[in-house]
């Protein structure tokens, strides 16, 4: 739906790369398979890229599509193949490098989920790092060293420590605070940093203060993401 938004449709995607196989980084994973796979006259496979143990997981996201494929295969004369995604595991270094388009993965720290993923996009002279849910470690500093845009998953610690319920407090355990990504981003010269995925969802009203924290850090620009933001470095 937010590609849609800008122009770009589900059956045009050259490849999706997902960090890690939690359920609030892939939910809609069968979505775009579905949407892709109907949207194509012909078999038109989705090139995607994830860690070791997406294979797997693709395969099980196909076996419970298939009774929906069923449903609108006997709907849609014109429609005879199945939707198929052509998986690449992937580890550490070059990964995708096509259309004048580099993707250099690293491993990244979500312990206890293994493994995850982060990536160095390069294209046009510029360099944007999708970090997804990691604290600091070596990798996601290789990975950030003199990028344009640093995109990181972050959590309000203050906030998250007030919280009652000890299973929402474990979040950070594995998640890098706004100080620590904004440290990150000053360790590794970043241009500018952009928090994404902000746990609890930010109040309205309260984003500056999103902003001040990670500044108190970093000297470069900082956004909060929202839905269709557009970044310039």
């Amino acid at each position: 739906m937010r590609g849609a938004a800008v122009g770009m449709l589900a059956r045009d995607l050259t490849a999706l790369f997902v960090t890690h196989m939690h359920s609030d980084h892939t939910t809609d994973y069968n979505d775009v398979i579905t949407t892709r796979w109907i949207s194509n006259v012909a078999p038109r496979p989705l090139v995607a890229y994830g860690p070791v143990g997406f294979k797997r997981f693709t395969d099980a996201t196909l076996t419970m599509l298939d009774t929906d494929v069923h449903y609108r295969m006997s709907h849609h004369a014109d429609l005879q193949h199945a939707p198929q995604v052509e998986v690449h595991e992937i580890s550490e270094g070059l990964v995708y490098d096509a259309g004048g388009v580099r993707v250099i993965a690293a491993a990244t720290d979500h312990s206890p989920v293994h493994p995850t993923m982060g990536f160095r996009i390069e294209a046009e002279g510029k360099v944007v790092v999708i970090a997804g849910d990691t604290v600091p470690c070596e990798g996601l500093t290789r990975l950030c060293q003199g990028a344009d845009v640093y995109v990181q998953t972050v959590i309000r610690r203050s906030l998250v420590e007030k919280t009652p319920m000890q299973r929402f407090r474990d979040v950070l355990d594995y998640h890098s605070d706004i100080g620590q990504a904004a440290q990150t981003a000053a360790a590794a010269g970043v241009r500018v940093l952009v928090l994404n995925h902000p746990v609890p969802a930010p109040q309205p009203g309260t984003e500056p203060q999103w902003i001040a924290e990670a500044a108190a850090h970093f000297s470069g620009e900082v956004l909060l993401a929202t839905d269709l933001l557009k970044v310039q470095a």
